[in-house]
């Protein structure tokens, strides 16, 4: 009996003890990958990840092993940098810590992959891209909602031509976040203070740039308004703070070839939608909503012919006219899919796009959309050059 070749990538996980690098990539990603015995690459031949989980405070680094079924985690990054054995660096700590981190990983040697954003500013994120380039190592920015099913089905409308001409996009992201009094809040108060790194124009506008990077075109220009709509909140340990950091942002793109996008990112807003984000593309042949995971479409011979009068009640029901999209393929996590692209990459060198660089530009818009709200004027987003 043949034996089966075994490419084990050490990978070094440091921030993973949050909500966000426990769920997603510890226990539904690499832990996920480990129990399904690997990423198969041939009937004889698989990738198999081995985790080393690196944080500053050690008994929740102790329980959060203990919980995964982990071997290994230490609190001092250095030493695990260190070591030959661990091959790629991820990180997942708050967007503060993470330039440091990455660029000591890059320094080491080693292949890196981090949360977006994946630094404090556009300088510090294109400097990171520059140094791995430089170092000649692998690495890639987390770009999760690429994968998300409703999206995945968005885009095999487009590339059938379902739309044709895409003329506008329209976005709804967000939901009510409790200020912790008397509800608990479910998001971590830092991402109410501007000083600790929060506010949601930088977390999500550098997911709204993939997202219509690949989608729809490269964003040319942005107008964005943000705003601090609940002024205090309540912390992990009951206090009261000011909150200095904007928890809602309206923005305007206007994207290569002529297509205007709008996307709300609120945490004060009352979901009456489809899901906690919806998308809708309008094109000359026809529509879609998608949602995270299911999308709609409307084509032009469906298309109702409504007449404007508000002294009757409509005739039309304008949700019976969608038509659902079916699930043509299985879906997987969306953080599972591009870990294990990444993976891929770092093993047998295959292609993988979502590096640096595109984290950069992600961060460039964020940037872009704070400096629009200063200076309540459009902006150009200039190209970031490779």
């Amino acid at each position: 009996m043949s034996s089966v070749k075994v490419h084990r990538v050490g990978i070094i996980m440091n921030g993973v003890t949050g909500r966000m690098g426990t769920n997603q990539h510890l226990m539904r990603s690499i832990m996920a990958i480990i129990q399904q015995g690997g990423i198969k690459l041939a009937p004889e031949e698989v990738i198999m990840p081995d985790p080393l989980l690196v944080g500053r405070n050690p008994s929740k680094l102790e329980q959060l092993a203990k919980m995964a079924g982990v071997d290994k985690w230490t609190t001092n990054l250095d030493e695990a940098l260190s070591d030959p054995a661990y091959q790629v660096y991820f990180d997942a700590q708050i967007t503060q810590a993470r330039y440091e981190a990455v660029k000591r990983a890059i320094l080491a040697g080693k292949h890196v992959y981090c949360e977006k954003p994946s630094a404090h500013s556009t300088a510090a994120a294109y400097e990171l891209y520059q140094l791995a380039k430089q170092a000649g190592v692998k690495h890639g920015v987390v770009q999760d909602k690429l994968w998300l099913p409703g999206l995945r089905k968005l885009q095999m409308l487009k590339e059938t031509g379902f739309f044709g001409e895409i003329l506008a996009v329209r976005g709804e992201f967000g939901y009510w976040v409790f200020a912790g009094d008397p509800i608990p809040a479910q998001r971590p108060s830092w991402n109410y203070r501007k000083e600790d790194g929060g506010g949601i124009i930088m977390d999500m506008l550098c997911h709204w740039r993939y997202l219509l990077d690949n989608l729809f075109g490269e964003v040319k220009a942005v107008s964005c308004l943000g705003a601090t709509h609940i002024k205090r909140r309540r912390d992990e340990a009951g206090n009261w703070y000011e909150c200095t950091a904007e928890d809602a942002a309206y923005a305007t793109f206007e994207l290569e070839g002529g297509i205007i996008a709008h996307i709300n990112s609120s945490w004060c807003v009352r979901v009456r939608r489809d899901d906690l984000f919806t998308l809708q593309v309008d094109g000359t042949l026809g529509s879609a909503v998608a949602g995270l995971r299911h999308c709609w479409i409307q084509p032009y011979g469906a298309t109702p012919r409504p007449v404007w009068n508000p002294d009757i009640e409509s005739p039309i029901n304008y949700f019976e006219h969608w038509l659902k999209v079916p699930d043509h393929v299985p879906y997987e996590n969306a953080f599972k899919v591009q870990w294990e692209l990444f993976l891929r990459h770092v093993v047998k060198d295959e292609p993988f796009k979502w590096n640096l660089l595109e984290g950069a530009k992600g961060v460039q818009l964020a940037e872009k959309g704070l400096e629009s709200w200063q200076k309540r004027a459009w902006v150009e987003v200039p190209r970031l050059e490779p």
